[in-house]
């Protein structure tokens, strides 16, 4: 579960950078990176709430 923790901690800093850059400069290619990694981020984060879940039940 800590590695999933640290996907996530990466991934949402890489939103951030990107999201930032699109919203300064109006870098569309950022745009792009920041929409994609929010899907990762979201997958990351369902898988983050079902193992954490399954750890609280032990």
């Amino acid at each position: 579960m800590e590695n999933l923790v640290g996907k996530i901690k990466e991934s949402f800093d890489a939103f951030s950078k990107d999201a930032g850059l699109q919203i300064e400069k109006a870098n569309k290619a950022a745009g792009t990176r920041a929409r994609k990694a929010s899907l990762e981020l979201e997958k990351m984060l369902k898988e983050f709430r079902k193992k954490s879940l399954e750890h609280s039940k032990k």
